[in-house]
């Protein structure tokens, strides 16, 4: 008889295929307008392009630094010290990685030990929890502040404690579209000051700040700095997240650690396309500067599309996702109800109680990704407010 299969059991029980997956392939399925995964349906620069080609074309193909191409690194630092003011050291403060969930698993991998507690904000970005637990430590979920998804800093305080290793930050946040503001980088100061815990700050989306307001990123507080992995993709900001390129900044000794994590996972990144973005970001500061005023046009085109609809919008402060309240529509679930929207309506969305570990059963919210050409945003909102 042919042995039976063997079961590997599994060190993460509560994850299966992400909601992202799910609706993306229900959006498919049922060839809804899919708004729900967040990546653009519009192109990456062309200038881009054409420079990974270029490169490649020169021969540049063959594996890359493990920290990064030093042309890369250098652009980075000069751009964080352009936008924040921070003088980082490009070869020993930043590594790039393979997109920004590398980096965030590499920097959790690299400080948790176990029986560590880690502190995230429900709702929560998917990637944190699975890494906090292969590592062997506990997550502990403290809830945004509704309406406005602010941090509650007292209740931060209250679960600071000497098993607390780091505090996860996600500025601009997904899925609520939240921003962080300078006050609350002081109050984070004084209360992880004197204290052995570390920061991994997940600010993938910060150029995608709106209304005029600068992002506040923890490069611009010294004292936060020095504790922290501040992590970005390039993904986001150059509408290629399937290139899968991002980056850490973090102090030399936190470095040295994500490092020796990250050169067993991938080891280094892409070498045509490190490249590119090299040349693209010294030559072309204009993409990312002009990131908030491109997309804040789009938020503010799909918030007034559905001014008349029967959702409830509050326009985001920051990323490409905007969140809606369906209240007013039914009394499902926002699992069954982004479900219904998919395949009866025709429009996908992300419910937001997935993100939550005790989700409020009474709070209607989905959230909308508007990282889409006008005409998808319109043909969207046709959909939406037929409802």
């Amino acid at each position: 008889m042919p042995n039976a299969i063997l079961d590997p059991g599994t060190r993460l029980p509560n994850v299966g295929t992400t909601i992202f997956s799910v609706m993306s392939t229900l959006a498919t399925k049922h060839r809804a307008i899919n708004l729900s995964q967040g990546y653009p349906d519009f192109d990456c620069p062309p200038a881009l392009q054409e420079n990974v080609k270029r490169f490649m074309a020169q021969g540049l193909n063959q594996y890359a630094p493990m920290g990064g191409v030093p042309e890369l690194c250098t652009a980075i630092a000069e751009k964080t010290l352009r936008l924040y003011g921070r003088n980082v050291d490009p070869v020993h403060e930043v590594t790039v990685t393979a997109g920004a969930t590398e980096a965030l698993f590499c920097a959790i991998t690299a400080l948790v030990r176990s029986g560590d507690e880690v502190i995230v904000f429900d709702p929560v970005y998917g990637a944190y929890e699975p890494a906090i637990q292969l590592a062997g430590g506990r997550t502990v979920h403290i809830p945004l502040q509704v309406p406005n998804h602010g941090v509650d800093w007292q209740r931060v305080a209250d679960a600071v404690n000497e098993k607390t290793r780091a505090i996860t930050l996600n500025n601009p946040h997904n899925p609520t579209g939240s921003t962080l503001s300078a006050d609350d980088l002081d109050t984070l100061c004084e209360l992880t000051r004197d204290r052995h815990l570390f920061l991994v700050a997940d600010e993938v989306y910060e150029h995608i700040v709106f209304d005029s307001l600068p992002h506040q990123s923890l490069h611009r507080h010294d004292e936060l700095a020095t504790r922290s992995l501040v992590i970005s993709s390039f993904g986001k900001t150059y509408h290629a997240t399937g290139w899968k390129v991002g980056y850490c900044i973090a102090p030399p000794r936190l470095t040295e650690e994500l490092r020796k994590v990250h050169q067993f996972v991938t080891f280094s990144v892409a070498t045509p396309l490190q490249y590119a973005y090299a040349e693209y970001l010294q030559s072309n500061p204009e993409h990312y500067e002009s990131l908030p005023e491109f997309y804040q046009a789009k938020r503010d085109l799909f918030c007034s599309l559905l001014a008349d609809s029967a959702l409830t919008l509050v326009p985001s402060a920051g990323t490409y996702f905007q969140l809606a309240d369906f209240s007013a529509v039914a009394e499902k679930s926002d699992v069954e109800f982004a479900r219904w929207l998919t395949t009866e309506v025709g429009v996908a969305a992300i419910p937001t109680s997935v993100f939550e570990q005790s989700p409020d059963a009474a709070r209607r919210v989905v959230r909308f990704c508007f990282a889409k050409n006008d005409d998808t945003l319109q043909a969207a909102a046709e959909k939406l407010c037929q409802i």
